[in-house]
């Protein structure tokens, strides 16, 4: 049974050496805990150990777990990772704190529906689709500039980072670079990429938070 407590250690540590390694103030990069999967016992102990930030992929399964894990620890903040279907966005706006998918122009609309309705204030990031996967969700990279636009400007969200998860079986370093790109040209601060496979290499190209399920809490 891997230790979690153990391995949040590790991987902070890793994260430490990572933004030294590339002259990086420390503590500049947010670990974000993905805890899907896993139920409210094996996370307490994380939060234990002072991990507040944390990621999910489902809404639903979200929702069985955290509302409760927020009442206990209120100042845990809540990123939603996995695809958001537009069905979905009442309750993910009530739920997160952060939503990193917004990726088509039905989820910016529904969002601002919802975040109006609701005076919620959730950050918000577009995922950018940089290996133009069909299966994967995710803006198509010659359009996501425009789309960030667009979030602005038609819906009046606020977008604050670009995220992206490149094809498993490439060298992520060119997507890492590319999703940099695009925030620059976007105006936009935030860089969400690097999984627990390659989150040292994102921190080397400039990654603001990343994404270690993992390396953290074991396989699923």
């Amino acid at each position: 049974m891997i230790d979690a407590v153990e391995q949040l250690d590790v991987v902070k540590g890793r994260i430490a050496a990572a933004e030294r390694e590339a002259k990086r103030p420390g503590g500049e990069v947010t670990l974000v805990a993905v805890s899907k999967t896993f139920d409210a016992d094996a996370i307490r102990p994380v939060i234990g150990a002072g991990q507040r930030v944390f990621g999910e992929n489902r809404v639903q399964e979200a929702q069985g777990k955290w509302p409760a894990l927020k009442a206990e620890f209120p100042d845990v903040e809540l990123h939603l990772i996995g695809p958001l279907q537009s069905n979905k966005a009442k309750e993910a706006v009530a739920l997160f704190d952060v939503i990193e998918t917004v990726d088509r122009e039905k989820i910016a609309a529904e969002l601002a529906k919802e975040i109006a309705r609701q005076g919620a204030t959730p950050r918000l990031y577009v995922q950018v689709n940089t290996g133009s996967e069909p299966q994967k969700a995710g803006i198509e990279p010659r359009e996501a500039v425009a789309f960030v636009k667009r979030c602005r400007e038609v819906h009046g969200l606020k977008i604050e980072g670009l995220m992206c998860i490149p094809p498993a079986e490439e060298n992520p370093g060119p997507h890492f670079a590319l999703l940099a790109k695009l925030a620059r040209e976007a105006g936009v601060e935030k860089l969400s990429m690097g999984m627990s496979g390659d989150y040292e290499l994102a921190v080397a190209f400039g990654a603001t938070g990343v994404r270690v399920g993992s390396a953290i809490f074991g396989t699923r």
